[in-house]
């Protein structure tokens, strides 16, 4: 029967009619947060951002997968949201091209899954494989555009084949997957437009991302890679054989692409391979840490610094107590030094979210991680320290009292710098932490200790401080110190009104000094000469 299909089709002639399709509805793919809509290889659209799939009726095959927007292990793949591809075109069938110096010589027309037999339908799939390896160059868009749209709707064939979970895949053709994985997403990246210029001084918040042009195909095969790694016929053991270290170390590598969506799904494919793979994980964690170790030693540039740290909260998340020595190390010398680029505005939100996981899960490391905040405080960045006030607030709360004790002088030592801060944002948010009941709980423990530190911070607010809002919320902590302690607050004030008075009084005494050396310099030569050399001294 296989072989009657093949012989009519091989002789069949296409009708004009075929040729001259016109292009089908495009989807555009959603935010990162959500579901995403697999693009289309349109002939004449924008290949950055979404194709069109040729077709009669344009319908769309609905995918069920694991969330997008989560990354919790414990989630299976059937209860995600719906994802939806592009609608198919009505080809009769795939067809296998075989190419002969670099063109297209033959073309071998390939059948439909559903137009075979059971049987027949794993050496198919094997041809159709053979016919996803061969790489189009997409910065033409008008180049080999029939045949762009072939391979694509042969992806979204293997696609739905994967997802129908029907058979199960033998170990050869995971080997012929996993080959056609790597000639499709594994590929030298452009470089930056920085890179191309020659420029040493760039801005990574302004520079505009380069989108990836082969995306129509990309997504396609990236979306098979995820079908297959969740699937519930792919088994890790014989799997692990071609997703190996080496498979894994290359889409690490792949991270650093500047297309957002090619990181968003690379993000959800490392994370479900950690999860199934658990031969894989301590090699994951490793080759992460070594990612982290040249972006803070040597580039201080990398595109997926935030995906990375999105998948390794929800690791930690999951580490069992009491925590290891290995996770401990990786706290101290890969997260906490994230703090020190100059761009980490673009990944502290997941950077704090990875930090007080760490806090949350052992308490004790509360102040190792102060510590490590205050050693690489921003001293002329104000964005930087208020994002690290922030981050501070939420590694207090879950500070225990022992843990406080021992790195408190050091800390609030730097707050009272920040409470004199000329940027009111800083000043202003260092006066919020007094709003947070827990932080107020150990200050008051501790008032003997801490009031003296601040005191005179909060009183040169008090006086000078050009913004009315910092003036206001320094008043407002003053009153919560008299409240809590009158008699350790006016002794503060005592010793603050004695330092000024003392301080005064040496201004005084200088000035007399240099007021005496002037005079003894006009006695001595009788006129004001050398006067300018003296004032200029004492300026």
């Amino acid at each position: 029967m296989f072989n009657k299909i093949i012989g009519k089709r091989s002789s069949r002639k296409h009708s004009k009619s075929e040729s001259n399709e016109s292009p089908g509805p495009t989807t555009n793919p959603a935010n990162a947060s959500g579901g995403r809509a697999v693009a289309s290889a349109g002939n004449s659209t924008n290949s950055r951002n979404s194709g069109s799939g040729a077709g009669h009726s344009g319908s769309k095959t609905t995918i069920n997968n694991g969330p997008r927007n989560s990354l919790s292990l414990a989630a299976p793949h059937h209860q995600a949201a719906a994802r939806t591809l592009p609608g198919k075109e009505k080809y009769p069938g795939s067809t296998a091209i075989t190419t002969a110096n670099g063109g297209f010589s033959a073309m071998e027309n390939l059948p439909a899954f559903r137009e075979v037999a059971a049987s027949e339908r794993l050496n198919l799939f094997s041809k159709k494989l053979s016919l996803c390896c061969h790489v189009f160059d997409f910065l033409d868009p008008a180049k080999n555009v029939r045949e762009k749209e072939i391979k694509r709707q042969t992806l979204l064939e293997l696609v739905d084949f994967i997802q129908a979970g029907s058979i199960k895949l033998n170990e050869s053709l995971q080997e012929e997957l996993a080959k056609m994985f790597s000639e499709n997403l594994f590929r030298c990246l452009p470089p930056s437009a920085h890179e191309n210029t020659g420029s040493e001084v760039f801005d990574l918040e302004e520079e505009e991302p380069c989108m990836e042009p082969a995306w129509p195909h990309l997504q396609i095969v990236y979306e098979l890679l995820l079908r297959f790694i969740v699937s519930t016929e792919t088994d890790p053991k014989i799997a692990k054989r071609y997703i190996d270290h080496s498979f894994v170390l290359r889409l690490l590598e792949l991270f650093d692409s500047e297309d957002h969506r090619e990181r968003e799904y690379l993000k959800t494919i490392l994370h479900r391979i950690y999860g199934k793979f658990m031969v894989h994980r301590p090699f994951i964690r490793k080759a992460i840490n070594n990612i982290f170790y040249r972006f803070v030693m040597e580039t201080e540039r990398h595109s997926g610094i935030g995906e990375l740290l999105e998948i390794l909260g929800s690791i930690i998340n999951g580490f069992a107590l009491p925590m290891k020595e290995e996770h401990k190390l990786f706290l101290v010398r890969a997260l906490i030094p994230l703090h020190k680029p100059k761009c980490v505005t673009l990944y502290h939100q997941q950077l704090s979210y990875c930090i007080t996981q760490f806090v949350e899960k052992d308490y004790k490391l509360s102040d190792t991680v102060i510590r490590g905040l205050l050693k690489y405080w921003p001293v002329t960045n104000c964005q930087k320290e208020v994002l690290f006030l922030g981050e501070l607030e939420e590694v207090l709360e879950s500070t225990q009292a022992a843990e406080f004790q021992r790195c408190m002088v050091p800390l609030f030592r730097q707050i009272g710098r920040c409470l004199n801060s000329s940027h009111f944002q800083v000043a202003e948010r260092a006066l919020f932490l007094w709003n947070n009941d827990h932080i107020v709980s150990l200050i008051a423990q501790n008032r003997s200790v801490l009031l003296p530190l601040i005191y005179e911070a909060l009183e040169k607010n008090t006086q000078s401080h050009w913004n009315q809002t910092v003036h206001g919320l320094t008043l407002n902590v003053r009153k919560m110190f008299m409240e809590m302690d009158s008699d350790l607050f006016h002794e503060c004030r005592r010793i603050f009104q004695e330092k000024q008075a003392k301080a005064k009084e040496n201004e005084e005494k200088r000035e007399l000094i240099w007021k005496r050396l002037e005079e003894v310099a006009e006695s001595k030569n009788g006129s004001k000469e050398s006067l300018p050399a003296i004032q200029a001294l004492k300026i």
